[in-house]
């Protein structure tokens, strides 16, 4: 059943599973629950389609380099599928061995722990069985880099496809524009006994489960426990500890530029740094794109930028492109695009503000930071690329100067994926969710999505969440079958 809490709130007294968040990890659980036979409550914040409403329930502040968070998130149904390019890569098993410098451990689980559920996650978003993830072209001589290998889903739009399953499935309450506006936890029984739900003219009401578990992307997430003082009263969060804290995105770097040697194939090349590089230089993971420019001839300049920004397939903003056109005229120039690693650090971190929003939540302030290893791993990939092209003779490499030099401010801008702020660990001193994604502290509160990474590689989050949602199902219906069981 899908209906829009505004006009009718008509819950059940109790569910087995609340979902707060309906976007591709919310979604996947809802169903995979309902259908092992649980009763679940699917809550989303917005309606069916986008609405200022409810996408500015998402504003918050920024410190540090520009996120453009509220840009980038999408609050209804479907969650930022609405928006996805679509790239798929799963983790590889380095991403779980190789851990970040620092006080911060890397991932708590072995490699295998996801890597079966791979197959139920490329279903999830349309990918051929057993589809090779595939290189668009070949590696560098060094031993450096890799192609780089993915595979591109439709893209999936999880409102549309699976609207007839949010429908009928059986045992499964879908209910549109409703908040989440408070986590009631109950310190002596250790759980959380309700969440409190809101319309938008700020109706309250209280909704109980057995079990919980936060979808909402790493900021809300993040923000959801913040928010909570029942939660901070019992010393399960506070504020400056682990909740919020390690906010990773993928950094897009402008690295510079290239001339590609006359003759060569001029398709875009992606390549992918190797296990053997990152570990010599222990820095982070990162894809470069290296893409030319259509030509650009020197008269005719106002049709020319028209006919750029309408036909050039990239992925820099229309800014960016603007820009890229002024600076460029020789035909054979192209731009050289990341998405790198961030390692976790506690200085990068999603705060309450005493501002409240529309429905009483208080604000959050995003400080998105780089650490100084973040800056080497930009400037070890930036310069051993350019090496590695003149070295082979594909052609030559002009790197930004804050590339190799780290005093110089970076240009970079953010890649929209959000990860980090509830993070994975085998213990609350480096993490706020344990190894089953359940919240340090209660029996029955469970996060979802990238917000548990503990580290974010260098590839799409997508299908990796994806995977951690099945598992997370799995785990779910196995406590909920064996109390049943063991009540009978």
């Amino acid at each position: 059943m899908i209906a829009d809490y505004q006009q009718q709130k008509t819950l059940r007294g109790s569910y087995d599973v609340c979902i707060i968040g309906a976007g591709p990890a919310g979604i996947t659980l809802a169903l995979r629950l309902a259908t092992a036979g649980h009763s679940v409550l699917l809550a989303e914040g917005g309606g069916q389609e986008y609405s200022p409403r409810s996408q500015g329930l998402y504003a918050c502040s920024s410190s540090g380099l520009q996120l453009y968070a509220e840009e980038a998130r999408l609050r209804y149904l479907g969650g930022t599928s609405n928006h996805w390019a679509g790239r798929c890569r799963p983790f590889s098993p380095s991403d779980f061995t190789i851990a970040p410098p620092g006080d911060l451990p890397g991932w708590p689980i072995p490699y295998g722990e996801i890597e079966r559920y791979l197959p139920a996650a490329m279903d999830i978003v349309d990918l051929p069985a057993g589809a090779p993830f595939k290189a668009i072209n070949t590696g560098l001589d060094g031993g450096e880099f890799d192609p780089d290998r993915f595979l591109l889903s439709p893209p999936t739009r999880f409102a549309q496809k699976y609207a007839t399953a949010l429908e009928q499935t059986e045992g499964l309450d879908v209910f549109l524009n409703c908040n989440c506006v408070d986590l009631e936890f109950d310190s002596a029984a250790g759980r959380l006994a309700a969440v409190v739900l809101s319309d938008y003219e700020g109706n309250r009401q209280r909704q109980v489960a057995r079990y919980f578990i936060l979808a909402a992307g790493a900021i809300e997430n993040a923000r959801q426990l913040l928010n909570s003082q029942s939660l901070a009263d019992a010393g399960v969060i506070s504020q400056g500890g682990l909740v919020g804290g390690c906010f990773m995105e993928h950094l897009n770097v402008d690295m510079g530029t290239f001339i590609l040697k006359p003759g060569l194939d001029q398709e875009a090349r992606e390549y992918y740094t190797t296990d053997a590089f990152v570990e010599q230089y222990k820095i982070g993971k990162g894809n470069v794109r290296a893409a030319l420019l259509a030509e650009v001839q020197t008269y005719g300049r106002t049709a020319e930028v028209k006919h750029f920004l309408e036909n050039l397939a990239c992925d820099m903003g229309v800014a960016g492109k603007v820009e890229f056109v002024a600076r460029f005229s020789c035909p054979g120039d192209g731009v050289i695009s990341t998405m790198i690693e961030q390692f976790p650090s506690l200085q990068s971190r999603i705060s309450l503000l005493e501002q409240k929003d529309a429905l009483g939540v208080a604000k959050v302030n995003v400080n998105w930071v780089l650490t100084a290893e973040d800056r080497n791993t930009i400037k070890c990939i930036g310069t051993t690329l350019a090496t590695q092209w003149a070295d082979m003779q594909l052609g030559f490499v002009r790197l930004n100067d804050y590339v190799y030099d780290t005093s110089i401010p970076l240009k970079l801008s953010p890649h929209a994926h959000h990860m980090g702020t509830t993070r994975m660990a085998a213990s609350p001193q480096h993490g706020v969710v344990d190894t089953d994604c359940k919240v340090f502290g209660t029996d029955n509160l469970y996060a979802a999505g990238s917000s548990i990474f503990a580290t974010g590689g260098a590839s799409n989050p997508t299908m990796p969440l994806l995977q951690f949602a099945v598992r997370l199902a799995e785990h779910l219906d196995g406590r909920i079958s064996a109390a049943r069981s063991a009540a009978a």
